[in-house]
C-alpha cells in the first residue's frame, strides 16, 4: 500500500500587510483601527461603522453611528470618506413617549457644493398632533433643511447633522409652528454623483 503525501497548507496570513484606517477630512484627524489586507486595492470599499464616543471621547454621543468607506491608499495608510450616519434604534424608542407624536421626513437636498444627500429627521411633539397638524410640520421641516442646505457646504451639512447643530436650527424655527418636545436627525445617506 502505497503511503499517501500530505498536502502542505499555505499560511495566507503571513502574505498579508497591516493599514491603519484614518478619518475622513470632515472630522479631527485620527487612526480608528488597522485592518489587515493582501493586496491594497482590496481595502477600497471597504465600510468601517464606528460611534462617535470613539471618535471624540465624549460618551453622551454613544448613540450615533458614523459610517465610513475606504476610497484612498497610501502606503500603508487607508483613507475614508463619510458615506452616512445613523441614530440607533434604542436611542429613538427612549425618545417616544405616550401622548405625543412622531413626525418623520425624509428629504433629499443638494448642497451648496452639489454633493446629494438624504437627510431623515424626526420631530416629537409635546402632545398627539392631528394628521393635519403634522402634514403642515413635515412640510414646514422640509423646507427649512431644503434651505439651509442650499446655503451650506457639503462638511457643514454633515459636521452639523451628526454633532447635533442642525437639529438644534430647525427644532427652533419649527416650534414657533407646533409644540415640539425633540427634533434629530436620525440618518443621513451620501449618493456620488
Amino acid at each position: 500500500m502505497a503511503k499517501a503525501k500530505k498536502r502542505r497548507v499555505r499560511d495566507t496570513w503571513k502574505e498579508k500587510s497591516w493599514f491603519t484606517i484614518k478619518t475622513p477630512d470632515i472630522f479631527p484627524e485620527k487612526d480608528i483601527g488597522e485592518t489587515p489586507s493582501k493586496d491594497p486595492d482590496f481595502l477600497l470599499g471597504r465600510r468601517v461603522d464606528l460611534t462617535m464616543r470613539e471618535l471624540t471621547g465624549d460618551f453622551s454621543k454613544q448613540y450615533i453611528k458614523l459610517k465610513l468607506e475606504v476610497n484612498d491608499v497610501v502606503g500603508s495608510i487607508a483613507k475614508t470618506k463619510f458615506i452616512g450616519h445613523q441614530v440607533t434604534s434604542d436611542y429613538v424608542r427612549s425618545m417616544i413617549r405616550r401622548g405625543s407624536s412622531r413626525i418623520d421626513a425624509h428629504i433629499f437636498v443638494k448642497t451648496r457644493d452639489n454633493v446629494k444627500v438624504k437627510l431623515h429627521v424626526l420631530a416629537i411633539t409635546t402632545r398627539r398632533a392631528k394628521s393635519s397638524q403634522k402634514k403642515f410640520m413635515r412640510e414646514t421641516i422640509i423646507n427649512l433643511v431644503e434651505k439651509a442646505a442650499k446655503e451650506r457646504s457639503f462638511e457643514d451639512i454633515i459636521e452639523t447633522s451628526v454633532n447635533g447643530r442642525f437639529s438644534s436650527e430647525i427644532y427652533h424655527k419649527a416650534k414657533k409652528i407646533y409644540p415640539l418636545k425633540r427634533v434629530e436627525i436620525v440618518k443621513s445617506k451620501i449618493f456620488d454623483n
